[in-house]
């Protein structure tokens, strides 16, 4: 245990963020540099280091938690970050973009506020990348055997990394012009700078990993010439269709879906626009759905200059504390939640649903037309007399996905199966009903936590080892829930 008493003495305390006023100025991460530093060896010593570790449980990928807790106590970063790496590919990326169901299960949360586990996490592997800690990891023989993999999120590149590790010949195929899926171009810059993601790439090709950009697999190349090119194929290309929302109004200009209109505020941070083609400046902006993606739209419509900024739900606000009866612990809660592109300003409205969009004579986009909705019988209901309308020049909608992308050919082409929910059916092994095609991430399990992709990634990438050698040495979360995927 690392002390003791930590957790009687010393109260929670988490990075510092920049001011408002400071930071919309600009697309670096929210927090102060260094902040975590002079508290982060007294905040990884609340840590009880239980009997039971529900945090484990609580983390799909069963980070050792206790065990880095206490070495970050100690400031022992060296054997943190081997504890660490154990068990995570990624843990820069998780750190700052994860939810961090490991801090609901936190024993300690029951009746207080529990671990800064996150915060705990980013700070190690940021010391191991500025102590060089951080090396490529070179496999001593190769096996001889080539896998492709198809994406490159954080699926497609821990089942990479693990892969190479284990010797094989792996190439990543990825149909952006730049490696990273959705952590490339889907997570804003204020979340995460892309030098996290471009060291990893840098640390992946010195290990032996491949990668091809601009190639579509089903367009570019046939699913089944690159079948038969290599001796096992990984599809960890995400769940990328889009949930829409079919409603008069819908075609006008100014409605685009999230993934239009995040993508292009990247690609300025990368060079490639001075200013993005799709702008919320000087725009009333209403961003349709209230999930992450969502205040992702919102902080980035005030990073480009928003004349006003309002988010929408359908369904009710979450409470502030967990419902001890619907949400006992250590499940992990649905609870109201301020991220940092909240505090940075804007109108979150609970309880709507749209009706139509309004336009102008030139076929742009003007007002949003909602009305009020309650749940009468279990089922949604609008209620009459509350409708009105709010001006609207950009809309984005960020209300889901609803499954792998069918319209490649990749699915047709490789003859793959698909569950009821429009995925890509799986064994426990995580191999599809082809023969050396596996699946994981977002297009097998449907859209879900960085830190599930990460997990699965490393799962399938060990169903691959076994299906190419007939054994596997390669690590695998095992969690109750998902004991049968990994065996």
């Amino acid at each position: 245990m690392a002390d003791p008493k930590g957790f009687l003495t010393h109260g929670r305390e988490v990075a510092t963020s920049r001011p408002v006023a400071e930071r919309v100025k600009d697309w670096n991460e929210v927090y102060v540099p260094g902040s975590l530093l002079p508290i982060i060896s007294t905040q990884a010593g609340r840590c009880m280091d239980c009997g039971i570790p529900f945090c484990h449980n609580g983390c799909p990928l069963g980070n050792l938690i206790p065990e880095w807790n206490d070495y970050a106590y100690r400031e022992d970063w060296a054997e943190a970050s081997e504890r660490l790496h154990a068990t995570n590919n990624f843990p820069e990326f998780t750190g700052r973009l994860c939810p961090a169901p490991c801090e609901s299960a936190c024993v300690l949360g029951i009746n207080q506020p529990p671990v800064t586990i996150k915060n705990v996490e980013v700070s190690i592997i940021d010391k191991a990348w500025d102590s060089g800690t951080v090396k490529p990891q070179i496999p001593e023989r190769l096996s001889g055997k080539t896998v492709a993999v198809i994406g490159s999120g954080p699926a497609g590149l821990a089942a990479a990394q693990q892969l190479t590790r284990a010797g094989h010949t792996v190439a990543v195929y990825e149909r952006a012009d730049r490696v990273g899926g959705l952590l490339r171009y889907g997570i804003p810059e204020f979340k995460m700078e892309k030098r996290h993601i471009n060291r990893r790439i840098e640390q992946m090709r010195a290990e032996g990993t491949r990668f091809r950009t601009g190639v579509e697999i089903g367009r570019d190349v046939k699913a089944t010439d690159l079948r038969k090119r290599y001796d096992a194929v990984v599809i960890a290309a995400g769940a990328t269709t889009a949930r829409d929302l079919p409603v008069p109004g819908r075609e006008l200009k100014g409605v685009y879906q999230a993934m239009e209109y995040l993508p292009l505020a990247n690609k300025v941070q990368e060079g490639d626009y001075v200013t993005s083609p799709i702008s919320a400046e000087g725009k009333h902006v209403v961003v349709i759905g209230g999930g992450d993606t969502g205040a992702d739209c919102v902080g980035t419509a005030h990073r480009q200059g928003a004349a006003s900024v309002t988010q929408l739900e359908i369904m009710p606000r979450p409470g502030d504390e967990r419902n001890p009866v619907s949400q006992p612990w250590p499940t992990f809660p649905m609870l109201y939640k301020v991220t940092s592109a909240h505090e940075e300003g804007g109108e979150r409205v609970y309880s709507v649903s749209t009706t139509h969009f309004e336009g102008d004579e030139d076929g742009n986009v003007q007002w949003l037309h909602l009305i009020e909705v309650e749940f009468v019988d279990g089922r949604l209901t609008q209620k009459p007399g509350t409708e009105r309308k709010i001006p609207a020049q950009l809309v984005t909608l960020a209300m889901g996905f609803t499954g792998t992308d069918q319209h490649n050919g990749l699915v047709e082409q490789f003859g793959l199966a698909l569950d009821e929910r429009g995925n890509i059916a799986r064994d426990a092994g995580f191999q599809t009903n082809v023969p050396g095609v596996f699946v994981a991430g977002d297009a097998g399990r449907g859209q879900s936590l960085i830190v599930w992709a990460i997990a699965e990634g490393r799962s399938a990438a060990r169903g691959v080892d076994r299906y190419l050698t007939g054994a596997s040495d390669l690590p695998a979360p095992v969690r109750p829930t998902d004991r049968a995927l990994m065996v």
